[in-house]
């Protein structure tokens, strides 16, 4: 059935089983951040709408929490705290409106002359494989007092059930494999005493999110505004892959400049009450193409849910007792996930890694990025993401041989 022939009150339906699809991962990054589940829900759903509102409820794309942005928030919130990384957060949103503008001006092909694919892709690389430890430590019950057999038998369940469900389910369910691991898991991890349900006992059913205000100041905005580079190109990718599931060119109409202007004022907004960024969410596009529902109606009734459930106490605070070990066997697959996503932008656009520049770029950025550079002192440090991001641009930009790669990958195109 295609949304054209669908009955009027199948949409929200359907907006319901677009907001499941999303959950895993929404509610995910702020458990693993320290954020506010309730706070990301409800900042999704505002995103959300905020983006149909600027691209006029023409693009069926669905906005929720950014993991690109995990090691970057939890470093900062350890260091300059939650609501000064919620200011560096509604600057990166800016940069976003600035990128619109330049787009707008220039043309989409200004972002690939700054970040190709030569850039991006180690830059998406690192940071998944960066987080890696953080996975394995969660895993092994090293984060909390779970002890190494318990916590191991219910990460490698939450595992297989993850990689099970994301290579033999069917239909709808298999763009939900984060929701299932996770269900999985914490089936497994209740009787063996690891859950303390203590805090959604103590919630009540009807509670207000912890918003948190933004502070600013310029060393976090400093430190997190290159971040934004891989999560910008990736909005990029997502508009084109849900051009080709729809068969509409949304690079031309409402235009790049148009959804990137949306995503920007989106994360924003997020930052303002103490969310996380937004992004446009590929496994919602997944869902779009298995279902063949094109509708964006259908999204503004899953931003709905979104917003309403933000306020349900209860939920929120069953999301906040999920064990350790669970999220560790899920970040397993999610964090390898960003890194092979990065492999496959260097493969899918030819970069040539036998020609010199190519390799010094890949291999400076990769081993800055995993083992840990950090460039200055105390506040002037750059490092992380944010380093990468700077040396991969820098590098990119001086060494020569750059016309050679456009040339190349224009032969390919053509």
């Amino acid at each position: 059935m295609t949304t054209s022939s669908m009955p009027a009150w199948r949409t929200p339906l359907v907006g319901a089983q677009m907001l499941v699809v999303a959950f895993g991962s929404l509610v995910l990054m702020p458990l693993l951040t320290g954020l506010d589940p309730s706070v990301a829900l409800f900042t999704a759903g505002v995103g959300t709408l905020i983006f149909h509102f600027i691209t006029g409820k023409s693009v069926p794309v669905f906005l929720a929490s950014s993991f690109a942005f995990i090691a970057p928030i939890g470093y900062a919130v350890q260091t300059w705290g939650m609501s000064a990384t919620m200011g560096a957060l509604v600057v990166t949103g800016v940069l976003y409106i600035l990128l619109s503008a330049a787009v707008k001006w220039k043309g989409p092909g200004f972002l690939h002359f700054i970040l190709p694919p030569v850039v991006i892709g180690p830059i998406i690389m690192v940071i998944g494989l960066s987080l890696a430890p953080v996975a394995i430590d969660m895993a092994m019950g090293e984060t909390g007092d779970y002890g190494y057999g318990p916590a191991l038998f219910v990460s490698m369940t939450a595992l297989i059930a993850t990689v099970v469900t994301a290579a033999f389910a069917r239909g709808i369910f298999r763009v939900v494999p984060i929701l299932i691991g996770v269900t999985v898991g914490y089936m497994v991890a209740l009787p063996m005493g690891m859950v303390d349900l203590t805090p959604m006992q103590e919630s009540a059913w009807v509670a207000l999110p912890e918003f948190v205000a933004p502070t600013f100041q310029w060393q976090p905005i400093l430190f997190m505004i290159p971040v934004a580079i891989a999560p910008a190109v990736e909005h990029v990718g997502d508009v084109m892959a849900i051009s080709k599931v729809t068969g509409k060119d949304y690079v031309r109409k409402p235009g790049l400049h148009r959804t990137l202007l949306g995503d920007g004022v989106a994360t924003s907004t997020a930052a303002l009450f103490g969310g996380p960024p937004n992004t446009t969410y590929s496994e919602v596009t997944g869902a779009v193409m298995l279902t063949k529902m094109f509708n964006p109606v259908i999204m503004i009734w899953a931003a709905g849910f979104a917003v309403v459930l933000a306020f349900i106490g209860k939920l929120g605070a069953i999301l906040q007792t999920i064990p350790d070990p669970v999220m560790g066997g899920i970040l397993v697959v999610l964090f390898g996930s960003i890194a092979a996503v990065g492999m496959n932008t260097l493969v899918r656009n030819g970069v040539d890694m036998t020609r010199e520049r190519n390799l010094i770029i890949v291999a400076v950025t990769l081993v800055f990025g995993i083992g840990g550079m950090v460039v200055g002192q105390a506040e002037f440090a750059l490092q992380g993401i944010a380093l990468c991001g700077v040396v991969a641009i820098v590098l990119n930009l001086v060494l020569p041989g750059r016309h050679i790669d456009n040339e190349e990958r224009q032969a390919t195109a053509e």
